[in-house]
């Protein structure tokens, strides 16, 4: 208990001193990928309540065991035929990219009675494997679904490429916060644009200098993961 507090201490402080400019800190968002339950549980009392998980499976074997007080956001790809197993239990999905998956979105949300939180994941670095949109199409694409019934885009998110070349980031993040304040210009009816999800542990000092309002941080946090696979899946 005590080295994840004081690892979260640590973040949170990095994180103060590298926003300064921006005049607010960046939601700090805990990856709960691959750790168990009770490890994560430690985190109660910490100031941190929202979780990112990327795998379905695992969010639906840990949810029976997670603390109550954490909101859970779906941060990786998701498949439009498991959309069903987690609509009710995720306060976001951080990573729509794709008009089929949109469309699922929307129909389980309706039938859920909820209005669902969404992210649209942009592929900032043009990677092929990994998902995201193209950066010409993000304008486009929320203008199409800002009034959907079931999706309230509220922002961005991005994974960067694996690298801590400094030269190569910068203009990246730039980049995103760019497409974000152009998004947030646009000023369309049924979203609220308040969240750019990117950083992670290793570049989330980075993100956050250059505008990020949320980063997704894991191994600072946790240390390694102990969470073993499983061979059963939906």
């Amino acid at each position: 208990m005590e080295e994840i507090r004081q690892n979260v201490k640590a973040v949170q402080e990095r994180l103060r001193r590298a926003s300064e400019k921006w005049g607010r800190v960046p939601d700090l968002i805990a990856v709960s990928k691959t750790v168990e339950p009770a490890r994560v549980n430690l985190l109660c009392g910490t100031g941190i309540t929202q979780l990112g998980e990327n795998r379905v499976q695992e969010i639906l074997e840990k949810f029976p065991f997670l603390d109550a007080s954490f909101a859970i956001h779906q941060i990786g790809q998701l498949q439009t035929n498991k959309v069903k197993y987690i609509i009710d239990k995720v306060c976001m999905v951080q990573s729509l990219d794709r008009e089929p998956l949109a469309q699922e979105i929307d129909r389980r949300a309706q039938q859920c009675g909820r209005r669902m939180p969404v992210l649209l994941q942009v592929n900032i670095g043009r990677e092929p494997q990994k998902g995201g949109m193209n950066v010409e199409d993000v304008l486009s694409f929320a203008r199409t679904h800002a009034k959907w019934a079931g999706l309230e885009i509220q922002g961005l998110m991005a994974v960067m490429p694996n690298t801590r070349d400094e030269t190569v980031l910068r203009p990246l993040f730039r980049q995103m916060r760019a497409l974000f304040e152009q998004l947030r210009g646009e000023a369309l009816d049924g979203t609220q644009i308040e969240h750019l999800s990117m950083g992670m542990s290793a570049d989330f000092e980075l993100a956050a200098q250059e505008g990020s309002t949320m980063v997704r941080i894991g191994s600072a946090i946790f240390g390694n993961r102990h969470y073993p696979e499983r061979t059963n899946r939906i």
